[in-house]
């Protein structure tokens, strides 16, 4: 059998519908229109007096409906994703989101009818609910925060309007910015994707104009995606916590996360406590460049010089032989993605920046959008998003409610997927100079996932408030400054024009209060891994099985059934041992 050769490709969107046969489309609303009406239909039989067997039936039907939706969405949301500037695609992706709070409004009696009913007949009704008990058990804890059925409607049209049409804004200006740097002598036109690639070269000047165009360019419009920015959070503060009455807007998060704010605050408390680690990573950096003080400039300025580059061939090949020596199956799922054309690849001007994976529905393959350039951390970002799909697709046998683990969770295959390929790597490395460079950069993508996304938070936190205080653009891009050196003390120096970082971070427009789940993942693959190390064979079946319950349990019910107390702060402060141990090899080896 010959082995496929991988290439750069545009993905294929056929399994959700063809691009080119928009009747297709419209049908598709016709049908889900039908589907929504006849679903309508069983207001009357929601009462407390109805049978297990009746309560499945319309479950199903609901299940069924949106699956439907889902692949209507998600259609549109990567057609948009591959260009961004296409006409047809914002116009599809916004009549989608319309139509959807229209068929939400229409569906909202279902889930305003399960979150008031009674404890005991609620309790009846979970015991025969199979699969769907742990989306019915967090649907219920947002009773408190739940209002009318009017009020309800109005929010869902108003976000339609208000913040989707603002983040779609912020996606648009953003994604047509062109930033031009010279290279070589040359002044490159460069999509962002491709400037961020630069920051990783061992060329100090050409990494500070890098950054300097980055946020020359995001500056230029400062003012104008930091009014958007203050918008989303006082829509943010207007709806959950002065119509819903949520303890603080972070507390929004952690419960659609499933997890309680303590658990989160503790995270949130000891990656603070251990900012002075990373600090001495830094230090140690500057020593090894041969300079005073590691500028922000240099923060992922390579160890040692290297040029190696991968074809889009060998990176994929390389993941399925690090997944594969895990575990075959993990392999076969991850080329699954390439074999069905669910991959888009290529660098293009429009389109999205960034990464990211989607999944339409536990009957689909999922998608995955990398910007490959042959740099040894896009081998790295294209294996940490087949995590996701490989993660996707041992969760597929769950309900459409249930595949999907919650945010926090939801980063561990990823994150564990980067950690195998790394030690494939290593263990194939006999250069002293690529081995250490491949331990400064776990170190380095330690710091980007944890420590960057926990001052990420820190910051929202105290964004929002300011807002809600009438903080200008400009005392939020202050603050951003004092947060940055604060996490940084005396180790790296920071110019001004990072001032402007916060405002060039599409999560905190997205999906506020996110980006903790980046640390969260990362220090419980920490603590995954080293299990892996030390248990071997034995370890595997558990974290498959992990994987696998997608998000059929609350998580940290799933991390109790795999030995883990996230609510300690000795777990936590474990990944940062692990963060430590590695620091230290590179430290002798050096």
């Amino acid at each position: 059998m010959t082995t496929p050769t991988y290439t750069q490709t545009r993905w294929r969107l056929d399994d959700l519908f063809p691009k080119d046969a928009p009747q297709a489309v419209e049908q598709a609303f016709t049908d889900l229109d039908q589907r929504v009406e006849a679903f309508e239909g069983y207001r009357n039989a929601l009462t407390n007096a109805i049978t297990g067997q009746t309560f499945l039936d319309i479950l199903q039907e609901y299940e069924t409906l949106n699956k439907q939706a889902h692949h209507l969405y998600n259609f549109a949301s990567l057609w948009f994703a591959e260009n961004t500037q296409n006409q047809d695609a914002q116009t599809l992706l916004g009549r989608v989101e319309q139509f959807f709070a229209t068929l939400e409004n229409r569906t909202l009696f279902f889930s305003l009818w399960w979150k008031a009913l009674d404890d005991e007949n609620a309790a009846r009704l979970l015991a025969v609910s199979g699969d769907y008990a742990a989306y019915l058990k967090a649907m219920r804890k947002f009773k408190p925060h739940t209002l009318s059925e009017a009020e309800e409607k109005i929010i869902n049209l108003k976000n339609v309007s208000g913040t989707q049409a603002l983040q779609r804004l912020y996606d648009t200006i953003t994604n047509r910015y062109v930033f031009r740097v010279q290279v070589n002598g040359e002044t490159k036109e460069l999509t962002r994707g491709e400037l961020m690639s630069l920051v990783r070269t061992s060329d100090a000047d050409l990494r500070a104009r890098a950054y300097q165009e980055l946020y020359r360019v995001y500056g230029e419009d400062g003012a104008l995606l930091g009014q958007v920015y203050q918008t989303i959070a006082r829509d943010w503060h207007n709806e959950n916590i002065t119509l819903r009455k949520f303890r603080t807007p972070n507390s929004v998060r952690n419960l659609h996360n499933d997890l309680p704010d303590e658990v989160v605050n503790t995270l949130l408390e000891v990656a603070q406590h251990n900012a002075p680690l990373f600090q001495r990573y830094f230090q140690f950096k500057a020593r090894h460049l041969g300079i005073d003080t590691l500028r922000r400039y240099d923060l992922y300025a390579p160890m040692t010089h290297t040029d190696k580059a991968y074809t889009f061939d060998q990176a994929a090949n390389l993941i399925f032989g690090a997944y594969q020596r895990f575990d075959p199956r993990m392999a076969s799922l991850a080329r699954q993605i390439f074999d069905e054309n669910h991959i888009d690849s290529e660098v293009r001007k429009g389109k999205r920046g960034g990464a990211f994976c989607a999944t339409a529905s536990n009957e689909l393959t999922p998608w995955v959008l990398v910007n490959y350039q042959g740099k040894p951390d896009d081998v790295a970002t294209l294996a940490h998003e087949l995590g996701h799909a490989v993660h996707s697709l041992l969760a597929q046998n769950h309900t459409l409610f249930t595949q999907h683990p919650v945010l926090p969770l939801a980063e561990t295959a990823s994150t564990f997927g980067e950690m195998l390929l790394v030690d494939y790597l290593l263990d194939g490395e006999t250069d002293v100079s690529t081995r250490h460079n491949l331990l400064s950069r776990q170190i380095d993508d330690a710091y980007a996932t944890i420590m960057r996304q926990t001052f990420f938070a820190l910051f929202e936190r105290q964004a929002h408030e300011m807002v809600q205080q009438g903080a200008s653009v400009e005392d939020l891009a202050q603050t951003y400054m004092e947060n940055l050196k604060t996490q940084f003390g005396d180790a790296v120096q920071v110019a001004d024009e990072f001032r402007w970082e916060w405002v060039s971070i599409p999560h905190i427009y997205h999906v506020p209060f996110y980006v903790y789940a980046y640390a969260f993942g990362q220090l419980l693959v920490f603590s995954l891994y080293r299990q892996y190390r030390t248990e071997g064979a034995s370890f595997k079946p558990r974290y498959l099985e992990l994987l696998s319950a997608g998000g059929s349990k609350a998580p940290l019910e799933i991390l109790d059934d795999a030995g883990i107390d996230a609510r300690k702060a000795a777990f936590w402060q474990g990944g940062f041992d692990v963060i430590a141990d590695l620091l230290t090899q590179l430290e002798e080896l050096s």
